[in-house]
């Protein structure tokens, strides 16, 4: 207890010291701090590429020349992104920088000092992803090490992968049992509603790799092409960064790690998609459906015009949707299929567009705005979805 003591006192004098150099040193150069968020894997990923993207595209211009240094905030969610972002930007030790954005925020002007962020800053708004090449890369010796792991787990050197990731309680649970998160739930799928997509991705010669890192649920296929990854004991860290890498798309429920082909420029798919206004809408090569909002008095689906202008496609806590006497309902798993098989015809780009389909994304999107959750819209909800339930554009 007492070494505690004198460290976070010792701590506190490094972060005067440094805030003083830092103000002595402005005239020349301009020294920012920000705590990194690294105890999510979605935020570790995403927050740091798209605010390094928007560096480069000039939406943080300064006047002068500045330099940014970073430290992670306690718990690292994944040992290999770490590693990356050690290589790729400036990380101090946490002890030496705790104290700073603090001693920062109490002092006139200390806002110059400090990297700015969005509250939203995981989210492409100003669609800089599209312009900018990914700031994380590995090492030849990683490569190499990655490919060995790929024919390890029985992947055939060159052929393409896609992966699948569900959402269920387990994950959080293990890694933050201090805290009450079932909050979250509503997000929560049943993964066996994947496996006739995994099939036909399968027919189509694609090895599918069901990723987590704490599951419930195992995959189950008699397949050999489809891989239970997040079950089998093959998984690591270096393996959920390079697979999400490498994947020719990742199909999703839009949680955590799906950040990471996101920052390696990789397509998405994302299914039971919930809140409805957080859709990622940035991406071209994105597709998405959504979760059906039931009214549970009325007894009939929510229209999409009417979930955002109640508020409910911002809802965040399960407490939100059964005060509203709404229940999620989720996507069937022949709409899962046949969302996955356009995504797989658009990227081989043997998908068929017609005026209908065109109509129906224009009036879809139509109901989405700019501002902090979206910027030019490039996504796509899914074909055969929305011509199923267009009578919700009404």
């Amino acid at each position: 207890m007492f070494f505690k003591k004198v460290q976070a006192v010792f701590s506190l004098i490094l972060g005067l010291v440094f805030v003083v150099f830092t103000r002595v040193a402005s005239p020349f150069i301009l020294v920012r701090v920000r705590r990194m968020y690294s105890e999510r894997i979605g935020h570790f990923a995403a927050n740091m590429e798209v605010y390094l993207s928007e560096v480069d595209c000039g939406i943080h211009e300064q006047n002068k020349r500045f330099v940014d240094i970073w430290f992670y905030d306690g718990y690292i969610s994944n040992r290999q992104l770490e590693k990356m972002w050690n290589r790729t930007v400036r990380v101090w030790p946490r002890w030496f920088l705790y104290h700073v954005p603090r001693i920062n925020g109490y002092l006139p002007g200390g806002e110059k000092y400090v990297v700015p962020w969005r509250l939203n800053q995981d989210r492409d708004i100003h669609n800089v992803l599209e312009r900018t090449h990914p700031h994380l890369s590995f090492t030849k010796e990683e490569i190499t090490f990655g490919q060995k792991k790929l024919h390890e787990l029985g992947v055939p050197e060159g052929l393409p992968l896609v992966c699948i990731l569900g959402r269920d309680l387990k994950y959080l649970s293990m890694t933050m049992p201090e805290f009450d998160l079932h909050y979250n739930d509503f997000r929560n799928v049943d993964i066996t509603s994947f496996l006739p997509a995994a099939e036909e991705l399968a027919r189509h010669g694609y090895y599918v790799i069901r990723m987590g890192s704490e599951v419930i649920q195992p995959f189950i296929s008699d397949n050999p092409m489809i891989i239970d990854y997040a079950t089998n004991g093959q998984r690591s860290e270096f393996m959920d960064i390079y697979l999400g890498a490498t994947c020719h798309f990742f199909i999703t429920v839009g949680t955590g790690i799906d950040a990471v082909p996101g920052l390696f420029r990789r397509p998405l798919l994302y299914v039971n998609f919930v809140p409805l206004e957080y859709v990622l809408s940035w991406d071209k090569n994105n597709l998405f459906i959504p979760k059906q909002y039931w009214l549970n008095k009325e007894e009939r689906f929510m229209s999409f015009r009417e979930i955002i202008e109640s508020g409910a496609g911002r809802f965040l806590s399960n407490n939100q949707y059964i005060d509203k006497g709404i229940t999620l309902v989720d996507n069937t798993p022949e709409e899962i299929r046949e969302v996955t098989v356009e995504m797989e015809e658009r990227l081989k780009g043997t998908w068929v567009i017609t005026e209908e389909d065109e109509d129906l994304q224009r009036r879809f999107w139509s109901l989405f705005k700019p501002g902090e959750l979206h910027g030019k819209i490039y996504s796509r909800i899914g074909a055969a979805f929305i011509r199923k339930y267009k009578a919700l554009l009404d």
